[in-house]
């Protein structure tokens, strides 16, 4: 942000500590009657005054010791020379002269100077003073305050400074950036709404703090200017207060006002931006200095400046403007000026995706590259390797060597970096110069010793065998740099993920290693991510968690917040290996950085007993207003995953949040806090109608219009299940006459679901949508019209179907099959709602966040709508000839290794399963650097001979490094079955090639093969995971004609939680209503599961599941029922 004492007509007048106090004058009527007495015995004066505030200050550099000051205003203009008298508890009597303060903003053209203020001296620590005056002997006692508490930066903002323009609200800002103070406050006034929203966000970041004051009055001048008139207050009082912050922040460290001018000269200095005003033109026809002889360095590097600033935001170059800059700048070669030269290099390398024939200036850069001068070598090499077409890569290659092993570490690292720039476009080139870089990750600098890891990382990195080679090596050895060890920590980190290896690897052992180093960083580093990986021992998470336990008790407050930070992250999965840290945790309490603080009570929260939440509880309540909201979401997160441990706690957790749901925030504070409400309600019913009374409370005044929206739908789907939901339709109807258009929808559907879901109240939900058919909105006049109709045809199904349950279908899918009914023009049949697929949530169920906390998922997030996996693959498969007339795509499964991680070969599976066929997509990668694949297919073979192979789609090439695809489409079996085993052989012909090159070395190929594990279509393949959310109500409307109920044994099986992941597996379909959380203790529990099976036929099933204690074993009763009497057989005899 920027701020231009140019082209604001404004100016900041910087005050030192001012110091004022302020006493108490008026009367019965609140007004006090006063007059003053000129000092040659002249008439006496009457008028009215308004008193504002009354301060008693003790010492000061302007007003010296023991001093009330007087701020009032009046609607007279007197005299300077007005006295008042002041006597305080002792008798002492002083002279009170009353001086301007403030002017009363009239109109554009008019200003009255009216507002007054008034000193006296008074007894030490005097609490009260009395006020009187010659004539009129009437003593009026008037209280003393003392001064405000300190602050860093005050900003006293009026309201007639932001009539015409609303920059000065930028300078303020940007003072306070000057400035470095840790708050700032900031009296405002506005009736601008833009201004408001600004100076709230602003608020929300920490950035400023907003005292706001009453409006002005009415008046005609302001109105016209759009300005808030709502409550009458008089101007002269607005006007005061706006001086009393003048006054109250008296101690701050720096406090400022901004006030309009009157003589601004557009030629004054300023602390503005010179380039925030460049134009391009101005700057290219500048660069004409460029050509002078002699150069002007100075002059040259201003221009050059401008340049690059316009390049670097944005600006656009046309070529043929890029290119006469472009030989213009190759001039400035001839300068000696080190500061130019070096922005020479700059701007070669910016214009040289700009300019034509960038290239004449190759044999400058060689020559500077090559040179004695060091401070212009590493830029050359840069610039240099930037222009460098990789086809003439071979020129610079033997330079570039050189430059590896130069002994000015400089040069190296530019050259370092630069090659793995250029092994993006020219792996093939980069790899050729292996042996001098694996030289360089021996260098003495630290450095030098990275960046050449780096780089021979990137060249390795398709080789997971020459990977872990690499660690193995270089963990071995004592390398010198502390980034490089931490960059290798990373790539073994990565490579036990990828190649799932046992806690024993290498890969293990050289990150616990890690954990006995030297250096903090190092260290840091291998207990991250130890504390990061799924697959460790409980030594190895014991080691990581003793040094985190080290690090907490450090002196160094990065330390302790990183050490805090991963053990807050860490004790999601293993409170109880974290809870050996808790006496060093308690200690960080009391730590006086607010963020670490934070991190270790909500560590605590999720690690201590369920006794200790109360106290800690306490603990944070004492300074969460004094976090920003990143570290607030942390603890809110943290008691979300608190409430899953001890439900029990609900009530002190809910007050906890409510009063930070009304406390200003951003939307991401406050959607965690919604967010957290919403699951406490939904994994404690005793919490239900507490929560969701908050909730109603919450969007009375809520101004984020999602959020809002996502409440009214909770409300919709929870409150008419409560005893009494009459009470909660007043909150929904005064969101439909309130709200903005968005929020007016929701709350129509909220309302319809009571109709539907209550039928004593239906009539008068009736009545009240009726009154929506002349809302200015078509969304909400045609949502009313729906659900009106449908409420008073008062039909079970279709209530349950358009109104309870919510649309799960595809968006994108849904986009495209209607795109192409349209334009199909064939309307005689009307739209087919089962031919897009479907969805497993339905569209207006916001997403459950998982229970845990991770600092990487706080912050701002896109907000836009992302396609589906399955919308991307049909549109993949709908471009393949033989694809296009499968019709929609009804369900793709995962991702399904069928070699292992290691081998020469790798290739997946995916099986996309529509109306009649099923396709097998096959992602292959050939990790052999000397080999081409060509003609690269999967043959199949069932093992049950009822399937065929309809069609098979071969990869032409299948390059080193570079994942490939071939196809297999499978026709449904006429027999009905919908389960299948297949051998699968990976075949293949082999052209070798260069390793260096990728070209073959000679025109013979043959013909090879790989096998591949074998591949089972099951039923859960033909199922779409659906979720119902009323699914006692969906039960019953499927009826019992297509109802099949079986029991089963489960031999394998030892406890219900097990049971309940195989049954979801075997089935594919989605759990409802939370029913797979099973109670602690009980042998019996009921599973409820939904989803659609291929063809769009609905499909429910009840699982009742009983354990036997005496020997672990498990039998279940399955019922299911479908529209389809054949899904039902299917489902259920996919358990057995």
């Amino acid at each position: 942000m920027k701020s231009s004492n140019n082209s604001y007509n404004w100016f900041p007048i910087l005050s030192i500590v001012i110091t004022f106090s302020v006493w108490q004058y008026y009367g019965d009527d609140g007004k006090a009657k006063s007059s003053t007495n000129e000092s040659d015995g002249a008439k006496t004066e009457h008028f009215n005054m308004v008193f504002q505030n009354a301060f008693y200050i003790k010492e000061d550099a302007m007003f010296g010791n023991d001093t009330a000051v007087i701020l009032f205003s009046s609607e007279t203009n007197f005299s300077k020379k007005r006295t008042f008298f002041c006597k305080s508890e002792s008798g002492l009597v002083t002279t009170a002269y009353t001086e301007l303060a403030a002017p009363t903003f009239i109109n554009e053209e008019r200003c009255e100077w009216n507002v007054f203020r008034s000193e006296c001296k008074v007894d030490k620590e005097s609490k009260f003073v009395n006020i009187f005056n010659s004539n009129d002997y009437e003593e009026v006692l008037t209280q003393l305050e003392r001064p405000h508490k300190a602050v860093d930066l005050a900003i006293c903002y009026g309201h007639s400074f932001l009539l015409d323009e609303w920059q000065g609200l930028l300078t303020t800002i940007e003072m306070y950036r000057t400035f470095k103070a840790n708050i700032q406050q900031l009296y405002w006034r506005s009736g601008r709404r833009e201004i408001y929203d600004l100076l709230m966000e602003y608020q929300r970041h920490a950035i400023i703090k907003l005292d706001l004051f009453s409006p002005f009055s009415s008046h005609e001048s302001l109105v016209k200017m759009g300005l808030d008139v709502n409550l009458k207050l008089s101007t002269r009082n607005y006007l005061a207060q706006m001086n009393d912050c003048f006054l109250k922040y008296r101690n701050a460290k720096y406090v400022m006002i901004l006030v309009m001018r009157k003589d601004k000269k557009d030629d004054e200095p300023g602390a503005e931006n010179i380039y925030s005003h460049l134009d391009k033109t101005a700057v290219l026809q500048e660069g004409g200095a460029f050509n002078d002889t002699p150069i002007n360095a100075k002059k040259c590097t201003l221009t050059l400046s401008k340049l690059l600033y316009l390049i670097w935001n944005g600006e656009t170059i046309i070529r043929i403007e890029g290119t006469k800059i472009f030989f213009s700048i190759t001039k400035l070669w001839q300068s000696k000026d080190v500061n130019l030269r070096r922005l020479v290099y700059l701007a070669i390398k910016d214009l040289s995706t700009i300019a034509d024939d960038v290239i004449i200036v190759t044999q400058s850069l060689t020559k500077d590259m090559t040179g004695k001068d060091d401070i212009y070598r590493a830029p050359a090499i840069r610039a240099l390797c930037k222009i460098t077409d990789p086809s003439m890569l071979q020129a610079i290659e033997r330079y570039m060597k050189q430059a590896f092993v130069d002994r000015t570490p400089a040069v190296s690292s530019a050259a370092l970096v630069s090659s793995i720039h250029i092994f993006k476009k020219s792996p093939e080139v980069v790899k050729r110069w292996v042996n001098e870089i694996q030289e360089v990750v021996t260098s003495d600098n630290q450095m030098v010793q990275f960046h050449a890891l780096a780089l021979l990382y990137h060249i390795r990195s398709g080789d997971r065998i020459a990977i872990s080679k690499m660690i193995q090596k270089y963990g071995k050895s004592s390398m010198k740099s502390p980034l490089a060890i931490c960059y290798l920590i990373r790539i073994a980190a990565q490579l036990i993920v990828t190649e799932d290896a046992p806690t024993d690897s290498i890969m293990h052992q050289f990150i616990v290693q890690c954990l006995h180093h030297k250096n903090e960083i190092v260290i840091f580093e291998g207990a991250t991510a130890v504390a990061n990986l799924t697959n460790v021992s409980s030594s190895q998470l014991a080691s990581a968690i003793s040094v985190l336990q080290l690090m907490c008790s450090s002196q160094k407050p990065t330390l302790r917040f990183a050490a805090v930070r991963t053990l807050n992250k860490l004790s999601t999965a293993h409170p109880e290996i974290v809870s050996s840290c808790n006496v060093d945790l308690e200690q960080l309490i009391t730590d006086p950085n607010r963020s670490i603080a934070t991190l270790a009570i909500t560590t605590l929260l999720k690690t201590g007993a369920e006794t200790s939440v109360d106290r800690l509880m306490k603990q944070i309540s004492s300074f969460v207003s004094e976090i920003s909201d990143e570290f607030k979401i942390v603890v809110i997160e943290a008691i979300r995953s608190l409430c899953v441990r001890y439900p029990r706690k609900h009530s002190v957790m809910m007050q906890f949040l409510t009063p930070m749901l009304r406390n200003e925030g951003g939307f991401a504070y406050k959607k965690a806090i919604v967010d957290t409400i919403i699951a406490i309600i939904e994994e404690n019913s005793d919490a239900k109608e507490i929560g969701l009374n908050h909730l109603c409370e919450f969007i009375e005044d809520c101004e984020h219009n999602q959020l809002a929206t996502k409440v009214l739908h909770i409300l919709g789907c929870e409150c008419p299940k409560l005893k009494n939901p009459r009470r909660y339709i007043r909150y929904i109807y005064n969101r439909m006459i309130l709200e903005a258009t968005q929020v007016r929808a929701a709350a129509v559907s909220a309302l319809a679901k009571f109709g539907a879901h209550c039928p004593e109240l239906r009539e008068s939900i009736i009545v009240l949508l009726n009154r929506c058919l002349l809302d200015t909105d078509d969304e909400v006049r045609d949502r009313a019209t729906f659900y009106i109709e449908v409420l008073k045809g008062g039909n079970g199904a279709h209530l349950a179907a358009y109104v309870l349950n919510c649309l799960q279908v595809s968006v994108t899918g849904l986009e495209r099959a209607l795109q192409d009914y349209m334009g199909e023009g064939d309307f005689s049949e009307p739209f087919d709602l089962n031919s897009v697929p479907v969805s497993e949530k339905p569209i207006t169920v916001a997403e459950h966040r998982r229970p845990s906390l991770s600092m990487d998922e706080v912050g701002e997030k896109d907000d836009k709508p992302k396609v589906s996996r399955q919308d991307l693959f049909m549109e993949q498969l709908s471009i393949i000839p033989q694809f296009k007339d499968l019709g929609p795509l009804f369900r793709s499964s995962g991702q399904i290794q069928l070699t292992e991680s290691v081998a020469e070969y790798n290739v997946t599976l995916i099986k996309h399963v529509f109306a009649n066929h099923v396709v097998l997509q096959f992602d292959c990668l050939n990790t052999l650097d000397d080999q081409l694949l060509e003609n690269v297919s999967v043959e199949l073979e069932a093992l049950d001979e009822v399937w065929n192979v309809e069609h098979r789609l071969p990869l032409a090439k299948l390059i080193y490094n570079q994942v490939g695809t071939t196809y297999s489409l499978l026709e449904m079996p006429d027999s009905g079955s919908v389960q299948g085993n297949f051998s699968a052989i990976l075949t293949f012909q082999v052209a070798d090639v260069d390793p260096t090159t990728g070209e073959p070395e000679s025109d013979s190929r043959y013909d090879d093969s790989f096998c591949l594990e074998e591949i089972e279509i099951s039923v859960a393949d033909h199922v779409q995971p659906l979720s119902k959310i009323n699914f006692v109500n969906d039960w019953e409307l499927l009826g019992e004609d297509n109802e099949v109920e079986e029991t089963y044994s489960l031999p394998n099986i030892k406890n219900i939680a097990t049971a309940i992941k195989k049954i979801q597996s075997d089935l594919g379909m989605a759990i409802c209503e939370r029913s797979d959380v099973v109670v602690a203790g009980k042998n019996n529990h009921i599973l409820l599961l939904g989803g659609v099976f291929r063809g769009g036929f609905t499909a429910m099933a009840k699982v009742k599941i009983a354990l036997n204690p005496q020997d672990n074993t498990v039998v279940i009763n399955i019922a299911v029922r479908s529209e389809d009497d054949g899904v039902s057989q299917v489902l259920c005899a996919a358990i057995a």
